[in-house]
Formats: structure tokens, C-alpha cells, sequence
């Protein structure tokens, strides 16, 4: 064992492998009785592609570059593709990133789209769609521009036809809802066919604040007839709802204060069956996200947990849930389910994401598809600790520790380490504790890493997630300092060599913390939000053009908030040394919103040593295996050059002086 500085230990996991490595699994479902699910490619051009696996279990990607299978509603996306087997083999409609049309395509012949492109602003969009041979037609959600700005959109659960007549004509599009909702997921029909339910919700509410359960009638002619709301509202969010195998309506809603599961009752009552004090549910970033799935014997399989998530099989009769066996610590939430066949994506912190079955009669758990493989020793991965510290006002304060680790090195006696502080974005979301190599890229080098799951963080509650309501800028950075802090105090990280980073609301309340706390030394900033009065104005995306309402207040009854809030306010704050990274392509966070940082922060008289970097044809979160690496390597040449590290083989980032 080697005594060498903390940040200098060289280290196999490069750039190049922890960008080859990013992304995972993700929206499996079956297609008969093979399970499909789609899987990224960074060095395809970050494209997702969709994958198979044949009945002798062979893994075989299908639809070539440059398809991509990946959907633009909300600009999150959500389930981009749906299949049906036929004794002629599969059939498959998916949504392709590039135009995003829905494509149907069959083994042996090219895709043929299913719908027509728009002139009109972001022109038409689609997601979560369910095939119905029978009806001979794609039920999804279609989501369609009027005008040219972000909010200039409508959207409905409709129907395409299969055989491609509205591939030219918007009117053979079926519209099957009425309208009256801003945002609808896409339905899912009774097993009697006579029945659909979906999900809807409006402005101003987010749908972890609150949504509704929408339940129709099918007519003969294939119409949905008095939709009604039978569960949900303003203060009750529901994140799913599907059908069991006996006609049974169940969802998942946090009317108690955490999601748990619930069905409906002949009389219309709310029935909970697994009341417990932890999520069987999550924040509905993207359409079509599933944490339960029904099983043919009135067993419903479930992703569950409080801070973290196993895959379970419950008994909707006794409450019970019996977890898979196996390393994983964190489900994703998807689910699909086939007989007694359960398929998920499972991973732990020393395995990156796989695709798991889990048999339900049996309990025998298993990885089919995108199984991990050790790119470098396991013994350059880090050993996470899970923690809780105190924040202000004694409120507790979930965070994971990565200490520096490596197999051959320890830093100098004397010596504390520089640590990194990372932030999650959403910020109604949370770090899970999972393999992930860019931390590996750190800690392997003597750097530590703590994640912070701050107050408003998912995975604790609704109580814990409602401390961000009107606090974002506050509780935020207040959690993320506090946790800083004791780690310096207790003597794990050295106070003097602190740094924090984070993307999308993690950029914000990185900003935030350096223009409003002495606590770090530099920070990374990706694709932020700086400047929240021209985000609630227009710069961003419909979905949440209207977040800032419940993390900040209504901005006609609090402007000063807004502007006091703000990084790009106190611009002439910022002492500390940054990064700032932004994709060009960004409908979320604009490049304009950095672009008017940076004018505030060179305006001042004192120069800030920085760096901006924007990235031509990256979105919001950059998937291109050439971005990571620079994006990666100029991270950590920031720290090099403010903590005083010395990594081997860092190409050194420019700072401007």
C-alpha cells in the first residue's frame, strides 16, 4: 500500500469508461413471452436503441443507427414503444427521437411511420402507446403544438390506426379524451375491454402535488364515454393506476402521505392494501413509469422501499410482500409482467443497472438482459456509506458518503481529503445508491463524494418532500452545506478543499451555493436554471412552466423572491472558481439562462476564474460519449487546479482570470 497525495492516485477508470458506462436499461415490457426493454448507446450518438431477448435468451439490439427509440413529451419522454406477438412474428410501434413519429416495424422490413409530422412548433409528439390488433389501433397520449411557443400545446389520449392512414392526415387521429386536462397519461383498458383509466392533472400542480384518477366507459365503436374522476385531486398524488387481473382498479397515491397502493371499491371508496410508511411509488418525471404491475393470480408485483427500492410480490389479501433475493439494492420504476414471469432493472452499489426476472411462484430471481460486467477490479469501486445528518431546525438530512477509495493507495496521515458535494436534479427527485463510475472516477483518485438528498427529495415521504415548498434556494443549500460542514468538523473531508457540483436543479442550487455560502472552495454547474423570473416567463418547457409556483410562490403575489433567489442576482456574489456546462439543444434550462450569468459574473470589477463550455447537439443532460469525457476531465481539472490535486493525464481546462 502506497502513502500518495489525496486527488494524485492513478486510477483505471478513465473518462472514456465511466461515459461508456452511462445510462442504462430502461421501459421493459413483453412482447409474448420474450422480454424486450430499451438500452443506450453513447457512442452511437447517445441514441437509445431497443433490445431483445430471443427464447434461447440471446440479447439481439434491433433497429440500427441512426433509430432512436426515445420520446420528447414534456420533453422528458416517457415509454417510447409497445409491442404485440403474432404467429408472424412481433409487431412493434415505437417513437423515434429524430422526428418523433410513431413507427410501426416488423422483423424483416424497414418502419413505416404511423403518424404525421407538424409544421407547428414543436409539431406532434407521442408516448406511452398500447397496441390493440383487434381494434387495429395504437392508443397513447399525443401531444400537439398550437403556436410557436412552449406552452402553445395541447394534449390527448388518442387512437392511431395501424395501417398508417394517418401517416399524411391528423384527422384519422382518433382524440378519445375530452380535452379538458393539460396533461394525461396514456390509458390502459379493463381486462373486460369495457373500461380505460388514465391519469390527468393541470397547471399549477405538479403531478407529485396532485392528480387525478380518470375512469371511462368503452363504447361499442371503440369512443370513451363519461370520463369521471374517481380518485386524486388537488393535495393527492396519484403516479399509476392499472387494472388487475379481476377487473379491480388499483393505484398507488400518497393520500396518506407516502404512495402506497390502494384499489377501488364497487362503491367507489378508497381501500389501502399495504398501508405502510414507505413508497410504492415515485415522482412522474416521465409517462408511462411503473412501480406495480398485476399478475394473472391477484398478485401484484411492486418496486418499493423508503430512501431506497426492492422488488417485491405483494398479497393484496394479507398486506404481505415478500422481496426478491439477490445483490440488488435499487429498482428502477419499470415493470412489466408475463404469467408469473416478473421483468425488471435492478441494480446495487457494486453492479451498474440489469435487466432481472423474477419468477413469482417460486421467488427465484435472475439477470436476463444487460448484465453487469465488471469494467476495471471491483476493487477500485467505492464503499458508500449511508447517512443522516442534522440540518437547520434539528431536520434530518439523507445523504450517501463516498469516502476516497483504492486498492493500492491511502492518502497521507496528515492529510484530510478534498470532497464533492453532488446535487440531484428534479429537485423533486434523489440520488440512489447505485454503482455509478463517475463517482468511481473520484474516489478512485483520493477525491471524496457525498450525496445529498436534501428536504424536498424524493423517497422519505411527503412530509420530507413538501420541506421545498416555497424554500428552493434555501433548504437546499442549507442541506447541502449542513452535510458539508459535518463532514469537515468530524474530520472526514478537509473544510478548506470543499466543492460541489449538480445538474438541472442540482446547477441551480450549486449556483445558489456559491453566490450565497463561503462553504466551497469551487462548484460544476450543468445545464442550470440561474435566473427563475425569466424561467417562470417563458424560457422553459410547458411541463414546468409552472414548478416554480409550489418551490418558490405564485411570482405575482412574491416578484422579490424571485429576483432575490436568483444566482444571477448576486452574480458579484460569486468568489469561487466554476464550471459551466450547457448543451445547446437545452428546451429545459435555455443556453440563454447561462449566457446572462456569465454577462453578470464578467460584469463585476473583481475577475472569477471560470469556464464555460457548450455543447452543440446535446439536450438537456448530455448522452454523447465525446461530451462526457470533456465534461468529465474539465470537472476534474477544476478541482486540480483550485484544490491542489495532481491527477495523472488531465488534459488542463482553461480558466479565464
Amino acid at each position: 500500500m502506497q502513502t500518495t497525495a489525496y486527488g494524485s492516485w492513478p486510477s483505471p477508470i478513465d473518462a472514456r469508461l465511466a461515459a461508456a458506462h452511462d445510462g442504462h436499461p430502461e421501459f421493459v415490457g413483453f412482447v409474448g413471452d420474450e422480454a424486450w426493454w430499451t438500452e443506450p448507446r453513447p457512442a452511437e450518438g447517445g441514441r437509445r436503441t431497443l433490445v431483445r431477448r430471443t427464447a434461447d435468451g440471446t440479447e439481439e439490439p434491433v433497429l440500427p443507427a441512426p433509430w432512436n427509440v426515445r420520446s420528447r413529451v414534456i420533453e422528458y419522454g416517457g415509454s417510447p414503444w409497445a409491442g404485440v406477438m403474432r404467429a408472424e412474428g412481433p409487431l412493434i410501434v415505437f417513437v423515434d427521437f429524430a422526428d418523433q413519429r410513431l413507427y410501426r416495424w416488423e422483423p424483416g422490413s424497414e418502419p413505416r411511420p404511423l403518424t404525421p409530422l407538424s409544421p407547428v412548433g414543436g409539431g406532434l409528439r407521442w408516448v406511452d402507446p398500447q397496441v390493440w390488433p383487434g381494434r387495429g389501433e395504437v392508443w397513447c397520449v399525443m401531444e400537439e403544438f398550437t403556436g410557436e411557443g412552449p406552452t402553445d400545446v395541447r394534449r390527448a389520449v388518442v387512437a392511431v390506426p395501424l395501417d398508417g392512414s394517418a401517416a399524411r392526415d391528423r384527422d384519422a387521429v382518433r382524440e378519445l379524451s375530452d380535452g379538458r386536462h393539460r396533461f394525461v397519461t396514456g390509458p390502459r383498458l379493463s381486462p373486460d375491454g369495457r373500461q380505460a383509466v388514465w391519469l390527468a392533472w393541470d397547471h399549477p400542480r405538479m403531478p407529485w402535488d396532485g392528480t387525478e384518477v380518470i375512469l371511462a366507459d368503452v363504447t361499442e365503436d371503440g369512443t370513451l364515454s363519461a370520463p369521471r374522476p374517481v380518485a386524486g385531486g388537488p393535495e393527492e398524488s396519484v403516479v399509476q393506476a392499472d387494472w388487475a387481473a379481476d377487473g379491480t382498479l388499483l393505484y398507488a397515491s400518497d393520500r396518506s402521505g407516502w404512495w402506497n397502493l390502494h384499489r377501488l371499491g364497487a362503491d367507489g371508496e378508497t381501500i389501502a392494501v399495504c398501508p405502510r410508511e414507505e413508497e410504492f411509488g415515485g415522482p412522474l418525471w416521465r409517462i408511462g413509469l411503473r412501480w406495480f404491475a398485476p399478475l394473472d393470480d391477484g398478485l401484484v408485483a411492486v418496486v418499493h422501499g423508503r430512501g431506497s427500492t426492492a422488488l417485491g410480490i405483494l398479497d393484496p389479501e394479507t398486506g404481505e410482500v415478500v422481496d426478491a433475493a439477490g445483490p440488488w439494492t435499487e429498482f428502477a420504476p419499470t415493470l412489466a409482467v408475463h404469467g408469473s414471469r416478473v421483468v425488471g432493472v435492478g441494480a446495487s452499489p457494486r453492479s451498474a443497472h440489469e435487466v432481472v426476472e423474477l419468477d413469482a411462484r417460486t421467488g427465484r430471481a435472475r439477470v436476463i438482459g444487460a448484465a453487469h460486467d465488471d469494467p476495471v477490479d471491483p476493487a477500485y469501486y467505492p464503499e458508500p456509506q449511508i447517512r443522516t445528518f442534522a440540518g437547520p431546525a434539528g431536520r434530518e438530512v439523507h445523504a450517501h458518503i463516498y469516502p476516497p477509495h483504492h486498492p493500492g493507495h491511502v492518502g497521507h496521515a496528515d492529510e484530510l481529503p478534498p470532497y464533492v458535494v453532488r446535487v440531484h436534479g428534479g429537485p423533486t427527485s434523489r440520488s440512489a445508491l447505485v454503482l455509478d463510475l463517475e463517482i468511481a472516477y473520484f474516489t478512485s483518485r483520493g477525491i471524496g463524494v457525498a450525496e445529498v438528498n436534501y428536504g424536498g427529495s424524493t423517497g422519505h415521504g411527503r412530509e420530507y418532500r413538501n420541506l421545498l415548498r416555497e424554500q428552493w434556494g434555501v433548504v437546499d443549500v442549507e442541506d447541502c452545506a449542513a452535510v458539508a460542514l459535518a463532514l469537515a468538523e468530524e474530520g472526514t473531508a478537509d473544510g478548506r478543499r470543499l466543492a460541489i457540483r449538480g445538474g438541472s436543479a442540482g446547477g441551480w442550487t450549486t449556483a445558489a451555493s456559491l453566490a450565497t455560502t463561503d462553504v466551497y472552495a469551487c462548484g460544476t454547474i450543468l445545464y442550470p436554471v440561474v435566473d427563475l423570473s425569466e424561467w417562470a416567463s417563458g424560457e422553459t418547457h410547458d411541463f414546468e412552466s409552472r414548478y416554480l409556483e409550489s418551490l418558490v410562490g405564485p411570482i405575482a403575489e412574491v416578484p422579490a423572491r424571485y429576483t432575490d433567489r436568483s444566482p444571477s442576482t448576486h452574480a458579484d456574489r460569486i468568489t469561487a472558481p466554476f464550471l459551466l456546462l450547457q448543451g445547446l439543444e437545452d428546451a429545459v434550462c435555455p443556453p440563454v439562462q447561462c449566457e446572462r450569468f456569465l454577462a453578470r459574473v464578467e460584469e463585476q470589477g473583481r475577475r472569477v476564474p471560470h469556464a464555460y463550455i457548450a455543447f452543440e447537439g446535446e439536450g438537456h443532460g448530455f448522452r454523447r460519449a465525446e461530451t462526457m469525457v470533456r465534461a468529465l476531465e474539465s470537472e476534474l481539472s477544476l478541482y486540480a487546479q483550485v484544490l491542489g490535486l495532481n491527477p495523472p493525464g488531465i488534459p488542463t481546462l482553461e480558466l479565464s482570470k
